[in-house]
């Protein structure tokens, strides 16, 4: 059995994606790339799906400028398009936002951080939109700050260490590669959470650089220190 380098009362700053980790709404986002890039044809609209999944927590914009520029082959942004997809996109997923369940586990494990530490949300997400989303679902009142694009998470964490607001032991709590690798950039312990997770490759992903796995954030038995309660591999309940 796996386990992270330090008990979570060890931990001086605990970093959370949202999307897949405190929320379950990994889908939502999905099916709301795919509504926005469908009157571009049905092949497209799969293909931004595909792009969507396979880079979670890029914002939707470098998305977007990727289905117009790369996909669809534009010499240039074209704004008005570019801007109503977003659009689109964004009226989707607030909808289905209102309705998402919190993740398995997540209240219980926020509980049982101690006050001291500090807990950040870095989210891939719109930040107004995470930060509205999160207060709808009681959540918003365990953390010192939640960030979002238009901002790469990558200058989030960095905007935190140059404040000197990540004391201590730091632990990244995440469902998509580019999580862990923000996570690796700053030097921080990294905790891979599979249950949501839309990255298809994460097993042999996590297993080529022997990253700690746990479908749910409910399976952590902080009594005996922050343990993985499934071994590395596993996903849904499935051998």
């Amino acid at each position: 059995m796996k386990s992270l380098p330090r008990t979570l009362e060890e931990y001086g700053t605990v970093v959370f994606d949202c999307d897949g980790v405190l929320l379950d709404s990994n889908r939502i986002k999905t099916e709301a790339f795919h509504a926005a890039a469908m009157p571009y044809g049905d092949d497209a609209a799969q293909q931004m799906v595909a792009y969507h999944k396979a880079y979670g927590g890029i914002s939707r914009q470098e998305k977007f400028r990727w289905f117009f520029l790369e996909l669809l082959g534009h010499s240039v942004l074209p704004e008005d398009q570019y801007y109503q997809a977003l659009d689109r996109y964004a009226r989707q997923v607030r909808e289905g936002l209102e309705q998402c369940a919190v993740a398995p586990g997540v209240q219980d494990l926020l509980r049982k951080i101690p006050e001291s530490c500090q807990r950040y949300v870095v989210s891939g997400g719109a930040e107004d939109e995470v930060r509205w989303v999160l207060g709808l679902k009681g959540l918003a009142g365990y953390f010192q700050g939640i960030y979002g694009n238009p901002t790469d998470k990558l200058e989030l964490v960095r905007r935190l260490e140059q404040r000197q607001a990540m004391p201590g032991a730091r632990l990244y709590v995440g469902d998509a590669r580019y999580d862990h690798v923000v996570a690796e950039h700053f030097g921080m312990d990294f905790l891979f959470v599979s249950g949501l997770t839309e990255f298809q490759e994460w097993s042999a992903y996590c297993q080529e650089r022997n990253i700690l796995v746990v479908e749910w954030l409910s399976q952590l038995a902080l009594e005996s220190g922050l343990v993985a309660d499934q071994v590395l591999g596993r996903k849904r309940g499935n051998p």
